[in-house]
């Protein structure tokens, strides 16, 4: 198995900090090395651990008087992402922010984009709607097989388009229906039940 994502959160925010914590380690797919809550924590942190990738706020203290705070977003997190993409070009940077606002992005990105990210905080949310939906029980194939039965292709069309053995699609089917705990329904319903439900998830699946 790929060995988890080793990850460090900054948030100044504690409720949101640690929940952002336990809500990826649950995944069982990320390692959190540290959760701070100021950007010069943060830079600490990113210095002694030499994680994959971290998640910051967009703004955290010190960022000045709460009259400035208030009328004018502070962006610790893009700065301190632009510190640690200096000096550490490996290190991907993901800045949460509640602000839908281009400037802030063409900041974040001004030197490129490589390794950055910009995410609205109420997308987050769907980091838990994906752990908790049927589809990511599925291996990367069987969603494969079961995103074809949603373009209306059969056993031999998905096989064609997969470059796959009929047998070895029968196989994947079956596995589809089991996982998504509708083995006991009959054919014709197992399989419109497992495309409704793909097409209900499906978006969470695909990036950006």
């Amino acid at each position: 198995m790929d060995e988890p994502l080793r990850i460090v959160i900054a948030d100044d925010n504690y409720l949101v900090r640690e929940g952002t914590r336990r809500l990826l380690e649950d995944s069982g797919q990320v390692t959190v090395l540290a959760a701070v809550g100021s950007a010069p924590e943060l830079l600490d942190a990113v210095r002694r651990a030499r994680p994959d990738a971290v998640l910051t706020d967009i703004r955290m203290p010190p960022a000045g008087s709460a009259a400035a705070r208030a009328e004018e977003p502070a962006m610790e997190g893009i700065d301190a992402a632009h510190v640690i993409k200096a000096d550490n070009p490996a290190i991907g940077v993901v800045i949460l922010s509640q602000y839908a606002d281009e400037s802030y992005a063409f900041e974040l990105f001004r030197n490129g984009s490589a390794g950055l990210a910009y995410l609205l905080k109420d997308r987050v949310g769907d980091l838990r709607r994906l752990r908790e939906s049927p589809l990511a029980r599925l291996t990367p194939r069987e969603l494969d097989v079961l995103r074809e039965m949603a373009q209306g292709r059969g056993n031999a069309g998905i096989a064609r388009e997969l470059s796959l053995s009929e047998s070895s699609v029968e196989k994947h089917v079956n596995a589809i229906f089991t996982k998504l705990d509708l083995a006991s329904e009959q054919l014709v319903h197992r399989r419109v039940a497992a495309v409704l439900t793909f097409l209900r998830d499906a978006s969470l699946h695909r990036p950006g």
